[in-house]
């Protein structure tokens, strides 16, 4: 990894890129984790004191829905992966002047295969599953 070695420190995480790894451990299970729980999915040291903020961060963003168990909480995301980058993708557009060329752009730029499931969706059919790894 970049700017890692003896001499240096490892880099540290924006909280958006612990933010995504946070929604991500939630988005790989059916059921709600708790702060712990996360702690030990996440790649890397990660405080428990920080998951719990970042998760307070998720919570106060309506991103992510608390349970109450007790005297312990568990969190469950509000959307899954897709819906929350569609709703990500709608914002984009509304915050700009011309919507309109912004989808000309987005467009221009997409992969084939992409180009093919969004023809296919805009004409009613199903999209096609995850591309392959």
């Amino acid at each position: 990894m970049a700017g890692t070695g003896p001499d240096r420190p490892p880099r540290r995480r924006s909280a958006g890129m612990l933010e995504s790894e946070v929604l991500a451990a939630l988005w790989a299970t059916d059921s709600a984790l708790t702060p712990a729980e996360i702690q030990t999915r996440i790649d890397g040291p990660l405080a428990y004191n920080t998951v719990h903020t970042i998760l307070k961060r998720l919570y106060d963003k309506g991103l992510v829905l608390r349970d109450v168990d007790g005297r312990r909480g568990a969190y469950r995301p509000v959307k899954n992966a897709a819906e929350l980058t569609a709703a990500a993708m709608r914002e984009a557009l509304d915050r700009g002047p011309d919507p309109i060329a912004a989808l000309q752009h987005f467009v221009t730029a997409l992969s084939p295969r992409e180009e093919e499931a969004l023809r296919g969706l805009l004409h009613g059919d199903e999209p096609p599953g995850p591309a392959p790894a």
